[in-house]
Order: C-alpha cells, then sequence, then structure tokens
C-alpha cells in the first residue's frame, strides 16, 4: 500500500505534532475519538509545570485526568518521566503526549506523526506511520496479528515489547505509536452500544479505575477523518 493509495482508503486516522520552543514544548493529538495536548514548561532538566487540555474526550470522567497527569509529572526530570510508571491511573493518550513531550523538548524544529489504519477488507488491514510526511513503518495485520513484513509475521500486536526495545530511539518511538493506533483503531468496527459500558473494560486507563468505570457514561463526538477533507489537528485552534 503506497501513502497515495492510503490517503483514498477508509480507516483510522491519527495525528501527534510536537512543537518545541525554548523552555517550553506542546505535544497534541487528535483522532477519531480524542482531541488533547499536553504543555510542559521546562529548564532543559526538569519540567517546573505541565498543563494537560481535553478538547475532546471519550468518557464523562476523562476531565478528572487533567490534574492527574499534571500531578504525575510536574517537577519531575524530563529524562525520568518514562520512569514514573503510572500510565493505569493516568489517561493513556495524555500519559504518552507527556512522554513525546519530555522526549522533543529540546528538539529544535517541529515534528509531526501521522498514523494510518485501513478499515478491515476480507479481515486485513494496513497500518502506516509517518513522521514528517515519509513513512517510517508499515505493516498488515488480522486478528491482532501480523501478517507482513515476513519478519514480523505472527507476532501479536499486543505483545510486541520484546521486538520493539530491538529497535533504535526514533524507532522504539514510532513503533509504539504505531501499535497503539492500530489497537485504537479497532474501536471503528465495534458498535457503539457495546464499547459504552466502562465497567467492563480492562482498568488500564484513567477512566476505566474501578472508581471510576462505575460512574463513567460514554460522550463525545466522533469524528471521521476518512474522506480527507479535514485532517486531524486541522481544526484544533477551535478545539483547544
Amino acid at each position: 500500500m503506497s501513502s497515495a493509495q492510503a490517503a483514498h482508503l477508509p480507516g483510522f486516522r491519527r495525528r501527534f505534532r510536537i512543537t518545541p520552543l525554548p523552555g517550553h514544548v506542546t505535544t497534541e493529538v487528535e483522532d477519531d475519538y480524542h482531541c488533547m495536548s499536553v504543555s510542559v514548561s521546562h529548564d532543559a532538566i526538569t519540567a517546573s509545570t505541565v498543563k494537560a487540555d481535553l478538547a475532546r474526550a471519550p468518557w464523562s470522567t476523562c476531565p478528572g485526568a487533567v490534574a492527574q497527569c499534571e500531578t504525575t509529572f510536574s517537577g519531575v526530570a524530563l529524562a525520568e518521566f518514562p520512569a514514573r510508571g503510572e500510565k493505569t491511573s493516568n489517561c493513556t493518550h495524555l500519559y504518552d503526549l507527556a512522554l513525546l513531550a519530555a522526549a522533543h523538548a529540546l528538539d529544535s524544529v517541529p515534528m509531526v506523526y501521522d498514523i494510518f489504519v485501513s478499515d478491515p477488507v476480507d479481515g486485513k488491514r494496513q497500518a502506516e506511520i509517518q513522521r514528517d510526511g515519509l513513512t517510517v513503518l508499515k505493516w498488515s495485520d488480522s486478528n491482532f496479528h501480523i501478517l507482513e513484513p515476513l519478519e514480523l509475521e505472527g507476532m501479536p500486536l499486543l505483545d510486541m515489547r520484546e521486538w520493539i526495545a530491538s529497535l533504535d530511539g526514533p524507532g522504539q518511538e514510532a513503533a509504539r505509536l504505531l501499535r497503539w493506533g492500530s489497537v485504537i483503531a479497532h474501536g471503528r468496527t465495534i458498535p457503539m452500544a457495546k464499547q459504552s459500558d466502562a465497567s467492563r473494560m480492562p482498568p488500564n486507563c484513567y477512566s476505566f479505575q474501578p472508581e471510576q468505570s462505575v460512574r463513567a457514561r460514554r460522550i463525545g463526538e466522533v469524528r471521521d477523518f476518512s474522506d480527507g477533507t479535514i485532517q486531524p489537528l486541522e481544526r484544533v485552534g477551535e478545539m483547544l
């Protein structure tokens, strides 16, 4: 699948934008279900303040994750963000944005990741991630197992940790983002009625913790970027 072909296929689209400035970095993400950002002020070593924003989120309890993210990372050394290890008590998307912010806080230029996961055709999906418009990783999968490339054939999407750890730093980042995007994209194939009971979800994020899940209600606009008329984050100024 070429990038030109992907542009005309229905599927899940997700964009990350990383904007570093002296002493400050902002990361943003938008896809079908989410539009969020994390901003980190720092002295090149430690995060002095962390600010999270949710413009669009799928659960009524998600706003509570803003304070959780800010508490988790404020005052923490940038290099220690990944070691915080509190992902399941946070919104996983805000958590990932915070880690991206720390990793790129000292960059000199912005960066954009674009993820595309096609809707299944005969059970097969195509997935691709681009960095600043250039494809850096792609695979096909079926039933949450990789079909291609051949060196990854049979690998479960939910158990890629060892392979990801074998990559270099930029490769690990791209692989983690594409893997997670592939998991989220599965939601496009599930009727909304079957994914609207938080109490049935595994406790892997803020809203799915037992104390939150019993009161979480499905909310928020679901946006489909498949037709290409509007790209993720294109209207972010109107949202955040």
